[in-house]
């Protein structure tokens, strides 16, 4: 599996109080944050146990949804329903959408 599949589950863990505090500002953006975030995960695991075509697509839909991630956090930063996101959540975000970037071509 591919280290990003770890850097992804802790960007989840760092953006735990983030998630919380939006989702009492924004239940939908609330969810469609924890759905993407979900997604990356899932894909990724998904993508790392096939092979050749079915692989990339799994690798593309995860990068889809990494950037659908960090869009939610920074609509709610936008919004106002939190602070600046914090710099942990998003060098682990700008990673895991880099290394997704390479590999899903």
């Amino acid at each position: 599996m591919l280290s990003v599949y770890e850097d992804m589950l802790g960007a989840i863990a760092g953006m735990r109080a983030v998630v919380a505090a939006i989702e009492r500002r924004d239940a939908d953006l609330g969810r469609q944050l924890r759905r993407a975030a979900s997604s990356v995960v899932l894909n990724l695991a998904e993508g790392s146990g096939s092979f050749g075509r079915v692989r990339t697509q799994r690798y593309r839909t995860a990068l889809g949804s990494a950037r659908e991630t960090l869009a939610c956090l920074r609509t709610a930063e936008a919004f106002g329903y939190v602070g600046s996101l914090d710099a942990g959540v998003a060098g682990a975000m700008n990673k895991v959408i880099g290394t997704l970037v390479r590999v899903a071509r």
